[in-house]
């Protein structure tokens, strides 16, 4: 929830430069609903993806204040964040209705960034294998190896967001691969080793490289430090080093 829409646009606008010779890795951004229609027409010509932060599992109808997969598909969304761990720590959202909107993005061909993580006492109490392989289930159950083609997961222990605390690469490598795993024993080794697996956690120009090396971290959800063009182009030109 940041930004005014003249912000945004100057933000943008300020990252394009950067990201104009760009190859081998895919960028989005996300920004707030109010904006999405507004940076869909300034990324015209950009090969910069449009995603949105959250929906409604519906399409239309009486759900004052929400928005649905319809509308983020009218204004140009490739993608949306779905099952944040804000939006299932503050705004109360479960395992259950996050897979309701993973269904309904995929039927608009949304691109869903289902997120998946644990909080500090899960960590401490040892259970942070537990919760994520729970979250998994709970979110992608009765989906298919077709499916899997199009959705793409984000790591984010609940404990490291806005934090300034981060999981070494080993600790989030050890929870990519039993993510990865676990998608393995769901589906099989192809959906394993093609779905796109992000961390998302106090990700900065300083430790993404090193995240970004780990085998089964395929990509970032950058917080913070998307909210300065240079540092978001940095994490980007991580990933392609």
């Amino acid at each position: 929830m940041n930004t005014t829409a003249s912000d945004a646009v100057d933000l943008l606008n300020a990252l394009k430069p950067f990201l104009e010779d760009v190859e081998g890795v895919d960028v989005a951004v996300c920004p707030p609903f109010p904006y999405l229609s507004l940076i869909s027409k300034t990324l015209e010509g950009s090969r910069i993806l449009l995603g949105a932060q959250n929906m409604h599992h519906e399409a239309k109808g009486a759900y004052t204040g929400e928005v649905s997969p319809a509308m983020l598909k009218d204004v140009g969304c490739d993608l949306v964040i779905l099952g944040h761990s804000e939006r299932r720590h503050i705004f109360g959202e479960t395992d259950e209705t996050i897979r309701k909107k993973i269904q309904s993005a995929l039927e608009f061909g949304l691109r869903p960034i289902l997120c998946i993580g644990e909080t500090l006492d899960d960590r401490e109490a040892d259970k942070t294998a537990d919760v994520v392989r729970r979250q998994l289930k709970g979110c992608l159950e009765g989906f298919s190896r077709q499916d899997m083609e199009h959705i793409i997961l984000a790591y984010e222990p609940v404990w490291a967001i806005g934090t300034g605390r981060t999981a070494t690469p080993e600790q989030a490598e050890e929870v990519h691969r039993l993510t990865r795993e676990w998608i393995e024993e769901q589906f099989d080794k192809k959906a394993a080793g093609s779905i796109r697996i992000q961390y998302g956690g106090s990700v900065k120009p300083g430790n993404a490289r090193q995240l970004l090396e780990q085998p089964d971290i395929d990509g970032a959800l950058v917080g913070g430090a998307s909210l300065d063009a240079e540092s978001f182009a940095a994490i980007v030109q991580a990933a392609i080093a």
